[in-house]
């Protein structure tokens, strides 16, 4: 009987000792991941259906061994490296955080302008940010939404673009449910497009409602909306737009040589000139200066028009 039990006993501590056995040599194995992970909140098992999603390999041993390390953390997980053991993957998933820093895209900039500044303060690739924004932004001007956002230092460029993408595209339909019960991709391209010439032009957002007056009052007309801020695209989102330029660019956005609004999106927008692209004021404006105060002077007529010139440009050389 003595012998039987401990038959048993012996049986049972060689399961244990091949499981322990087993699970060590387990997490010594490579794992394959980025250096800087996002962790939402939720239980460990939606973690890590999360990071299976993600393309990490991890499996029900992961997460029966996450238990006795602790509670992932939440947010953004520096890891430090790309290549590293499922042990060292699980520690630095409830210990690590990563450092974080703040970056602001201003209303009216351009994907191309704002891929530059992550470049220069978060030390990336530039080139690799633009392609990727152009690869998985639903639009390739215009898809993010304007604002300040802490971001992690390390992060790749991919993953850096998805995040800001998808950040902006919960908020873009967010709006437009609001706006207008459902969200239509091509619809809201379209007041994109009205929203970033609007936010190019305005002077402030008490303008920008008549500003999309006047777009709207010269599509109808069949005018040239003849404007210098969608000559901003792209590269040349800082640049002053001159009489060479405007004869020599022979782009959509030029909208000097070119009746209707541009194909694409000039800059990424804030709402209020979303609003104003949707929502524009009732007036029967065609033309607007820039006046010496800085704000803009609109008018009906051209004669009128010429004279807000004369005005604004009085005493220049």
């Amino acid at each position: 009987m003595k012998t039987k039990k401990l038959y048993i006993v012996n049986w049972i501590l060689e399961i244990i000792l091949f499981t322990v056995l087993f699970v060590i040599y387990y997490l010594a194995q490579p794992l394959h991941t980025s250096k800087v992970l996002y962790i939402p909140s939720g239980s460990i098992s939606a973690i890590i259906s999360h990071l299976q999603d993600k393309n990490i390999p991890l499996t029900v041993i992961d997460k029966t061994v996450l238990r006795f390390f602790g509670s992932p953390q939440q947010g953004w997980i520096y890891m430090g490296s790309k290549e590293m053991t499922h042990g060292d993957f699980l520690y630095k998933l409830t210990h690590a955080k990563a450092a974080m820093t703040s970056v602001t895209l201003i209303p009216g900039e351009t994907t191309y302008g704002f891929s530059h500044q992550l470049a220069n303060e978060l030390h990336l690739n530039e080139t690799v940010l633009y392609t990727n924004f152009i690869r998985f932004g639903p639009y390739k001007e215009g898809s993010l939404v304007p604002d300040t956002y802490n971001l992690p230092i390390g992060i790749e460029e991919k993953d850096l673009v998805i995040h800001l993408l998808r950040s902006s595209a919960l908020r873009h339909k967010a709006w437009a449910k609001k706006i207008f019960g459902t969200y239509n991709k091509k619809k809201w391209q379209k007041y994109l497009i009205i929203a970033s010439v609007i936010q190019k032009e305005a002077a402030n957002k008490k303008e920008m409602p008549i500003v999309a007056s006047v777009i709207y009052n010269r599509l109808k007309k069949r005018m040239k909306l003849q404007m210098d801020g969608t000559l901003n695209y792209g590269k040349y989102s800082h640049q002053k737009v001159t009489a060479k330029r405007i004869r020599s660019d022979t782009s959509h956005y030029n909208t000097y040589k070119h009746r209707g609004l541009p194909s694409l999106a000039v800059c990424n927008v804030e709402l209020a000139a979303i609003k104003a692209a949707i929502f524009p004021a009732k007036t029967d404006y065609l033309y607007f200066m820039k006046s010496k105060k800085g704000t803009h002077d609109f008018s009906r007529y051209y004669s009128t028009h010429l004279r807000n010139i004369r005005s604004a440009t009085k005493g220049n050389k």
